[in-house]
């Protein structure tokens, strides 16, 4: 898959990267909008979710790609607040469909599978410079 032959330990390594890169994007931006109101239900933020794909290059070998991002289907809060400013006619708004528990459990995950990688990197370079110095 990655062009020039078949996908080695840092083309792996390297898309599992981008892919949670994307993750914490998607977290980001859902944490951005916790707590944000709207006039209306159809309005109201709600929060999105990368969709990951293997990516088999031959047997054993394989990494991930964010399919697609897509937006949950949780249903924003409807909240009685008459004094505020986006609020209808009937004084309600609606609070953006985040939980913020599940984001900052998820931001968490992302981080430590984005070190993860870096530490196959790492341990690849380590490995590979070793052995150049076991050849000279």
């Amino acid at each position: 898959m990655s062009g020039s032959g078949p996908m080695n330990v840092f083309d792996i390594a390297g898309r599992a990267m981008s892919a949670q890169l994307v993750r914490l994007n998607a977290t980001a931006s859902n944490m951005a909008n916790a707590g944000n109101v709207t006039g209306s239900a159809a309005e109201a933020y709600r929060a999105i979710k990368p969709v990951f794909q293997s990516v088999t290059d031959s047997p054993g070998v394989s990494t991930v790609k964010v399919a697609n991002v897509v937006t949950t289907n949780a249903e924003p809060t409807k909240r009685h607040d008459p004094n505020h400013p986006l609020a209808d006619a009937n004084g309600d708004v609606w609070e953006s469909a985040v939980d913020s528990n599940a984001e900052m459990v998820d931001m968490i995950e992302t981080a430590r599978m984005y070190q993860n990688n870096v530490q196959v990197l790492n341990t690849a370079k380590s490995l590979m410079l070793e052995t150049i110095r076991i050849g000279k």
